[in-house]
């Protein structure tokens, strides 16, 4: 007799992943056998049908932003997307100016490059967040220079979730001339996206955040007003109009353009759906929030529907993981950034709000996503609630 099935945990960490759409699956299954041509191969019908679905592809992301399929890069996630939007804006542009200015809550993906590029020249301003973790626009404007070349401003956190005010940065950039760059990993198929909209003139996407596959991504390059120029960071066989060469990957390729469409067909719907599951995460949790010193996060309204991040106080005596491991067996989440996880620091997004380090390494971000119901909803907020009460009693 075998033993009987553990339950899998409630998964609640959909801002580090998603699983990929039974719908996604089946569009990329063709092209890893009788579809498994290269799309460079020019001279015969499998490469033909490998680049047409790739062209289709190009096609349909692009269409999700409101660019033209020339201006898309297909790359192998957001964080090559960055690096290649800010190095190679760098490189191309160095003859112009050596300032670039970005905001102190960015990932790493957009944050180490550009510490890298201070190793090499580069000046770089951090901007500071509001309380709330939204960047002031007068501050901003305030830190263009003469020889300011690219702003950096991620469109949805990947902790906290808020939503930055991209247009009007992007605005602020296009009457300055200087060039806007958004990592939105985390926006793309959650909230509407308009590259011509928001003056956007580079944006990083990737597929795995919106129930695509990982390995993956695209960088938005703009080709008109004004032509873009970027140095390629990686040289090879030309692909990609030799922005980044490599040979592409029509599963994955067709994957993220079925996973984005599928997105947006139901955006309306499921936003509303999702942050209704939300809100009744946190209408669970907040007539404790006093009495278990748990403080929520970020901009209450300018954020993702799918976003709840706290932290919680009375634990400055235990270990930074007490809280997650005490919550693992039950429930999948995180503090915040998986690609940090394995770091024992406070989270730079949550002391850049001015969080102490010792509330900041405390804390929960709950990732909803399309495949959570109520219930599960439901048992989260008591599973939590016991958990705090728990540790905050053997503190």
């Amino acid at each position: 007799m075998t033993a009987p099935t553990k339950p899998r945990p409630i998964y609640l960490d959909c801002h580090a992943t998603t699983p990929v759409d039974e719908r996604v699956l089946a569009k990329m299954l063709p092209f890893f056998s009788e579809q498994f041509g290269n799309p460079g191969s020019e001279f015969h019908s499998y490469g033909w049908a490998a680049a047409a679905a790739v062209t289709r592809s190009r096609s349909t992301i692009a269409t999700a932003i409101g660019a033209i399929p020339e201006e898309i890069v297909f790359t192998s996630g957001a964080t090559e997307a960055n690096n290649l939007a800010i190095k190679g804006v760098a490189e191309a542009y160095l003859e112009r100016g050596r300032h670039l200015v970005t905001v102190a809550t960015e990932h790493s993906a957009v944050l180490d490059p550009c510490r890298y590029l201070e190793t090499v020249g580069f000046e770089v301003t951090y901007l500071p967040v509001k309380p709330d973790g939204l960047v002031d626009l007068d501050q901003l404007a305030d830190a263009l220079r003469p020889d300011t070349i690219l702003v950096s401003a991620m469109a949805a956190n990947n902790e906290i979730g808020v939503l930055q005010p991209i247009a009007a940065i992007g605005r602020l950039c296009r009457d300055r001339g200087i060039l806007f760059h958004t990592d939105a990993a985390q926006a793309i198929g959650k909230v509407p996206l308009d590259v011509n909209d928001a003056c956007i003139d580079l944006m990083s996407l990737t597929a795995h955040k919106v129930y695509g596959p990982k390995g993956v991504g695209a960088l938005y390059v703009r080709r008109r007003d004004p032509r873009v120029q970027l140095a390629a960071q990686l040289h090879g066989g030309g692909q990609e109009r030799s922005r980044r060469s490599g040979t592409l990957n029509p599963p994955l390729i067709v994957g993220f353009a079925e996973a984005i469409a599928l997105a947006l067909a139901d955006l309306d719907a499921e936003t509303a759906r999702i942050r209704a599951l939300r809100d009744r995460l946190w209408d669970h949790l907040a007539p404790e929030a006093d009495a278990l010193k748990i403080r929520r996060n970020g901009h209450p309204t300018e954020c993702l529907a799918g976003n709840l991040h706290i932290s919680i106080g009375g634990l400055e005596h235990r270990d930074h993981n007490a809280l997650l491991r005490a919550l693992h067996p039950k429930i999948a989440l995180s503090s915040g950034s998986a690609c940090a996880s394995a770091h024992t620091t406070p989270s730079h997004v949550l002391t850049a709000l001015g969080l102490p380090p010792a509330i900041a390494v405390a804390s929960l971000r709950f990732g909803i996503g399309r495949f959570n119901q109520p219930d599960e909803i439901d048992r989260t907020a008591q599973i939590v609630l016991e958990t705090i009460r728990a540790l905050q009693g053997a503190a």
